[in-house]
């Protein structure tokens, strides 16, 4: 149950894009919701659907989703497979929402790609009309400390191997596969070392290591995958 706030004619929307800095403009339209007593909600826009996300974007979503959990946000909204421009996207949520602030990070007009059409702060101030638009510097934020960068995802499948009390990877339909996913392989390796992508059983998109084709992580959710003939 969400917390009553002290003030509804004030209203708070962050957009986030992918990058480090996503989680510092979420704790700062927190603190700023705090102080004013009033309604938070953080937006991402982005023009694939959610199940075409590649590994990293899908890590920061599934963080984002955890922190806003944390800190009691509105809303956290995912306009994905969006055709229309992030500000147009951006202008409907805010009005759908009531919103009276908007927080983006400084960078973003070189991440949006709206950029190639003219200034997107400029674009997004005439559409956005008697709303506050607060630009955070992100200058001074620390550089995502993961620096893997990943080959382009292939279908995959997740076997159990009852010998090593593990999850196996493998690439061939079988009647013995759990799990059907995306796989990443990591760059500047010989060996099958990577994140291993799936929809669980109940709709949420999880993500496990895989080191050497055998899953490093947990897998306590009844699998989703039960033949593969």
């Amino acid at each position: 149950m969400k917390k009553i706030r002290g003030r509804m004619d004030e209203s708070i929307l962050v957009c986030v894009y992918y990058g480090p800095n996503g989680e510092r403009l979420i704790r700062r339209g927190h603190k700023l919701a705090q102080i004013m007593d009033c309604p938070l909600y953080v937006l991402t826009v982005d023009a694939l659907p959610y199940d075409e996300f590649d590994a990293e974007k899908s890590g920061y979503v599934e963080r984002w989703k955890e922190l806003c959990d944390e800190l009691d946000v509105e809303d956290f909204i995912i306009r994905d497979n969006e055709r229309r421009s992030s500000v147009k996207a951006i202008k409907e949520v805010a009005h759908q929402h009531n919103i009276t602030q908007i927080i983006i990070g400084q960078s973003a007009q070189n991440r949006w790609e709206e950029i190639t059409k003219g200034s997107f702060v400029n674009v997004l101030l005439r559409e956005i009309t008697f709303i506050d638009l607060h630009i955070v510097s992100v200058d001074r934020t620390l550089k995502s400390t993961d620096d893997m960068i990943y080959e382009k995802g292939v279908r995959g499948f997740l076997q159990k191997d009852e010998e090593k009390e593990a999850y196996r990877l493998s690439f061939a339909r079988s009647k013995h596969n759990l799990y059907e996913g995306i796989f990443y392989k990591e760059i500047g390796t010989d060996f099958n070392n990577g994140i291993f992508k799936f929809v669980n059983s109940k709709g949420k998109t999880c993500q496990v290591h895989v080191t050497e084709d055998i899953c490093t992580g947990k897998l306590t959710d009844p699998p989703n995958v039960k033949n593969n003939n």
